[in-house]
Order: C-alpha cells, then sequence, then structure tokens
C-alpha cells in the first residue's frame, strides 16, 4: 500500500516529517455508507463545529487572562483537534475508492468480510477487512496494514498464515471470506 506524508503543520521546519501534528495518509478504499458517513461528518464538523467552537473560545476568552484562563486552553484544545480531524477525513475523502456492493472476492482483499480462526482455537473471529474509519455493527475492523492484515491480504480459504504479534508468533486459518 503507498502512501504519502502531508506537509508538517508544526514548526519543526521540515516538509515531511512523523511529527505528532502529521498524518499519514493511504489512498483508502471505501464502502459508499463509509464515504457518506465521512463526508457529512466533514460538513458537520466545518460549518457547525466550527461556529460553535468559536462561541466557546470568545466566551472563555471574555473571562479574563488568558494565561490562567483553564476554558480558554481547553477550548483551544478542542478546536486543535477538530481541525486535525477535518485534515484527515479530507485526505481520506480525497484520494478514496469507492467499493462496489456487489464486489465477490475469492481471496482476502479489502472490503471483504474475513472470517479466522487461530490454530489450536475452535472459536471463530470475524472482521471487516480495510478502513478503520469503517463501521460495521458488531463487527470489528483489520487493517490491511496491521501485522494480521498484512499476511492475509491475498490468501484464500482454507490457507494458514503466520505473523508476529507482540506475545510471539501466532498462526491463523482462513475460514470463510465474504462480503
Amino acid at each position: 500500500m503507498r502512501g504519502r506524508f502531508a506537509p508538517c503543520q508544526c514548526s519543526c521546519g521540515h516538509g515531511a516529517c512523523r511529527c505528532a501534528s502529521i498524518f499519514y495518509f493511504v489512498a483508502q478504499t471505501l464502502t459508499k455508507q463509509a464515504y457518506e458517513r465521512l463526508a457529512a461528518e466533514l460538513e458537520d464538523l466545518t460549518t457547525r463545529g466550527r461556529i460553535e467552537i468559536a462561541k466557546v473560545i470568545e466566551a472563555a476568552r471574555a473571562l479574563g487572562d488568558l494565561k490562567e484562563n483553564g476554558d480558554y486552553h481547553a477550548a483551544k484544545d478542542t478546536q486543535g483537534k477538530m481541525e486535525a480531524r477535518i485534515r484527515q477525513i479530507q485526505g481520506l475523502l480525497k484520494d478514496a475508492q469507492i467499493l462496489d456492493g456487489e464486489t465477490i472476492f475469492d481471496d482476502v482483499a479489502i472490503g471483504c468480510v474475513v472470517v479466522i480462526r487461530y490454530l489450536g482455537d475452535e472459536d471463530v473471529e470475524r472482521f471487516f477487512f480495510g478502513s478503520i474509519e469503517e463501521k460495521r455493527d458488531g463487527m470489528a475492523s483489520l487493517s490491511p496494514s496491521s501485522p494480521l492484515g498484512q499476511v492475509l491480504l491475498g490468501k484464500r480459504v482454507g490457507e494458514v498464515v503466520s505473523y508476529r504479534a507482540p506475545g510471539g508468533e501466532l498462526q491463523v486459518e482462513i475460514v470463510e471470506i465474504g462480503s
């Protein structure tokens, strides 16, 4: 998966860095529902959200000395987080590829639902394989860039893959792939 760094927004002077204020944007594959939900969130944040936070900041400024004004600093912190989320969503939507809802998956690919079983365990786990921005009822998302996601990508039902987890080497069998 290829990505690019957004220009640094801090004062470190780098053109592209891994500062705390930077997001790593990758071309995302999103379902139509996720794309529409993110577009609606962006619209809300850039209209109502910005107006609301401006009112809160103005009210906090009216309380007096800004150096010791906790309300003001909290509101500015909230504003910074909101603006970061706005930039993140804009980056996601700009390069997003929209999935066709009727895709049939023969192997693990972005947009599929994958059911796995850890070797030695009878229980299965069901994941949506794709962006963490995707929301499926009762189902966790599995990022293709995670250690497990990287080894599952392109594999078929019945295949067993190994990956390194913090607790050691784990083996997983692919039980089912769907949409």
